[in-house]
């Protein structure tokens, strides 16, 4: 005997059978690859590979002293990387459109109460990303070039290779974009009931020590950028344990 759906669930009876569901996930992912194939069309045509190249340069470029330029020691260097560069500047900006497919794909599986909390949440992780990106870009690499160029003994001339530089980069751009998603994993812990604001409050010292591990292994080996990424991690920590208390005062006022 087949079981009734519960009257008081507002999903009940609304499921879709597997191979509907891979139908979707295969659309949803054409049209982020799409969107990241549009975004990648409209840098190739401003400001280019080129222009993009000479944007991500300029911190180290400007560290390097006078007439000294960064080197492609590979064949094809000078063509691939830019155009690397130009692939990873097309997905971030059809981000917030590819996070969309994502909540626009898991949203029938959500109450309604899931889905107000879930589409802010989206837009927040998307701002959050960004203010990674951008944070890094102009705070972390120039401090991070200055200090390579100085710490050089005399006797080297600095002059990176563009592969290397550019390698370093982009996974720093990922590393912290990443990083400060932490508030939205702290908001999201506490908001479904995993861990509470207490224990997040008493585990402040194990996330310090846990932020040190992660500074040393993800970053440069060099003091500069292993303390730029330290310090946020900490700070939004506890932005994130005071984004939980507010959404906590929030649902007790509604009741």
């Amino acid at each position: 005997m087949s079981a009734q759906p519960d009257p008081d669930d507002e999903l009940a009876g609304t499921e879709q059978p597997f191979v509907e569901h891979l139908v979707e996930l295969r659309d949803r992912l054409i049209r982020a690859l799409v969107a990241i194939g549009i975004g990648f069309g409209l840098l190739c045509i401003w400001p280019s590979p080129g222009g993009l190249y000479d944007l991500l340069a300029l911190p180290m470029s400007q560290a390097l002293p006078g007439g000294t330029k960064l080197i492609a020691t590979g064949t094809f260097a000078p063509f691939m990387v830019p155009l690397k560069i130009t692939l990873m500047g097309g997905f971030l900006l059809s981000l917030p459109y590819v996070l969309y497919q994502v909540w626009a794909f898991v949203a029938p599986g959500l109450y309604s109460h899931e889905k107000r909390f879930v589409l802010p949440l989206v837009v927040s992780s998307t701002l959050l990303f960004f203010a990674g990106v951008a944070f890094c870009y102009f705070l972390v690499l120039p401090a991070m070039s200055k200090f390579i160029v100085l710490v050089a003994p005399q006797s080297i001339q600095v002059a990176p290779d563009i592969e290397q530089y550019f390698g370093t980069v982009l996974t720093l751009f990922l590393v912290f974009g990443i990083a400060f998603e932490v508030p939205i994993a702290v908001v999201v812990l506490a908001a479904l009931g995993i861990v509470s604001v207490a224990k997040l409050k008493e585990w402040r010292g194990y996330f310090a020590v846990a932020a040190i591990i992660v500074a040393a292994i993800v970053t440069p080996p060099d003091v500069i950028s292993q303390l730029a990424l330290f310090i946020p991690l900490v700070v939004l920590y506890e932005l994130g344990i005071w984004a939980a208390v507010m959404l906590g005062r929030g649902k007790s006022s509604e009741r």
